[in-house]
C-alpha cells in the first residue's frame, strides 16, 4: 500500500527528471540522506514547492477513452446490440451517432423507423453513454474535427464489414488515415436486410395463396395472416447470453417486478413498457413467451424472430436485469384460466402499464408491406452486397 501510494515520485523521475535530480543534489549539499525521500517527510515536498502536486496528480489520473460508432440502427436487433457492446469493450464511454433519416435515404432507401424511434432504441442500449442524433453518414473531415474537439473522441469504430458511400468510396477512410479508427467484428446471423425479408416472405405468402386473387389479397394483407415460420441464420452460444446479462441477482430486500411478452420485432415501444417497468421496483425480471406461444398467440409465420433473438434484445436494455426464457403465457400454477393474470390479480401484484408510443410489431411489419416494392428494390441490393461480404470476408478478432 505504502509503494503505491507513492508511485508518483517514480512518475515524477520519469516526466521531470531535471526537477527530482535538482532535489537529491540539493538534499546531497544539506547533508540530508537521500533515502528520506522514501520516508514519510516526502509526503510535505509539495507543500515546498506548489507545483509539485501536479507529479501526484497526473499518476492518479487516467484519461479516460471515448469511442465512437455510427449506424441506421433501422431495424435495430442484436446484432447492433452486440456491436456496441464490442465497441464499448475498446474504450471508457461509448457514443452513438445516429444518421439522419435524410442521410439513410439518400444512401440506403427509406428508412423504417423514424429518428425519434431509433434514438429511443439506441439509448436504451446499456453499452451507450452518449448519443449524437442527425449524424452524417459518412466521416466527413469537418465531422471528424467536431468528433475530436468538441466531442472529445479517441477512436472511430465500425465493423469488419464494408460500409461504401454511392461514389464507391469507404465512408471511414478519413477516420482510418488519421489512425483513429479501429474494427470489430460483425455479428454474424443477422441484419436489417434480413429481418425486412423476413416481413416481406410474410406479405408475399398471405398474398399468393392458392385460389386467392392477389389483387385483393395484397389490398386487405394482414400481417398475422402468414402460413409458414421463418429460417434463422443465427446460432446462440451461451457465452453470448453471459456476455449481454448483468450477472447479478436481486439484493436480499429487493423489490422485484415480473413483466412478460413476446417482445418480437424488438422497438421504441418495448424500451418505453420496461422503462416504467423498472420504475415500480428495483429489479426487473421479464419473461419471453416461447416460438410456440407466439405462434399460437399470433398466428403460424410469427415470432418474426425466434426466442434466442427475441431474448438477446430484451438482455442488451438497460432497465432489464434478468430474463426467463420460453416463460408460459399464463402466470398461474396449472396454466388452465382464461385470463393469463388470474393469480396476480388476486395476489394485488398486478399493475397494467400503457406504453407511451403508438408503435407495435404489427405497425411496424405493415410499413415495410405498405411500400414493399421499394423495400424489395433496396433489399436485392443489400443481399448482393451482404453476399459479397461473406464470400471475401477475412478473419477478424473479436467476439
Amino acid at each position: 500500500m505504502e509503494y503505491e501510494s507513492q508511485s508518483w515520485i517514480w512518475d515524477g523521475v520519469c516526466y521531470y527528471p531535471h526537477v527530482f535530480g535538482g532535489i537529491m543534489i540539493t538534499a546531497a549539499l544539506f547533508g540530508l540522506s537521500t533515502s528520506y525521500f522514501g520516508g514519510i517527510g516526502v509526503h510535505y515536498l509539495p507543500y515546498l514547492c506548489p507545483g509539485f502536486g501536479i507529479l501526484k496528480k497526473r499518476s492518479h489520473e487516467k484519461k479516460r477513452v471515448r469511442v465512437y460508432m455510427d449506424g441506421c440502427f433501422d431495424l435495430m436487433h442484436y446484432g447492433h446490440a452486440n456491436a456496441l457492446r464490442q465497441a464499448k469493450a475498446l474504450g471508457d464511454e461509448m457514443v452513438v451517432g445516429v444518421v439522419s433519416d435524410e442521410e439513410i435515404l439518400a444512401n440506403k432507401g427509406p428508412p423504417v423507423l423514424s429518428m425519434e424511434e431509433r434514438l429511443a432504441l439506441v439509448g436504451g442500449l446499456k453499452w451507450v453513454d452518449e448519443v449524437i442524433p442527425n449524424a452524417p453518414y459518412a466521416i466527413t473531415e469537418q465531422f471528424m474535427k467536431t468528433l475530436f474537439k468538441e466531442y472529445k473522441i479517441d477512436y472511430i469504430i465500425h465493423g469488419d464489414d464494408p460500409c461504401l458511400l454511392p461514389d464507391g468510396s469507404d465512408a471511414y477512410a478519413l477516420a482510418k488515415k488519421a489512425g483513429r479508427y479501429k474494427q470489430i467484428k460483425r455479428t454474424e446471423g443477422v441484419s436489417s436486410t434480413d429481418i425486412v425479408g423476413r416481413i416481406l416472405t410474410v406479405r408475399d405468402k398471405s398474398v399468393h395463396k392458392d385460389g386467392d386473387d392477389p389483387t385483393s389479397q395484397e389490398e386487405s394483407c394482414d400481417v398475422k395472416k402468414p402460413s409458414v415460420g421463418h429460417l434463422s441464420h443465427f446460432l446462440p452460444t451461451s457465452r453470448r447470453i453471459v456476455q449481454f446479462s448483468n450477472g447479478k441477482g436481486p439484493g436480499p430486500n429487493a423489490r422485484v417486478v415480473y413483466i412478460d411478452g413476446a417482445f418480437d420485432l424488438f422497438h421504441a415501444g418495448h424500451v418505453e413498457i420496461l422503462r416504467a417497468a423498472r420504475q415500480l421496483g428495483d429489479f426487473l425480471l421479464v419473461g419471453i413467451y416461447s416460438d410456440q406461444a407466439v405462434s399460437e398467440l399470433r398466428g403460424p409465420g410469427y415470432p418474426l424472430m425466434n426466442l434466442h433473438e427475441r431474448s438477446l434484445s430484451v438482455l442488451g436494455c438497460r432497465y432489464v436485469d434478468e430474463i426467463i426464457m420460453g416463460a408460459p403465457w399464463e402466470v398461474t400454477k396449472d396454466m388452465g384460466d382464461a385470463d393469463p393474470y388470474t393469480v396476480p390479480k388476486s395476489m394485488g401484484i398486478f399493475r397494467m402499464i400503457e406504453s407511451p408510443k403508438n408503435i407495435t410489431t404489427s405497425s411496424v411489419a405493415q410499413r415495410i408491406i405498405t411500400n414493399h416494392e421499394v423495400y424489395k428494390k433496396r433489399n436485392a441490393k443489400k443481399v448482393a452486397s451482404e453476399k459479397k461480404y461473406y464470400e471475401q470476408k477475412t478473419f477478424i478478432s473479436g467476439d
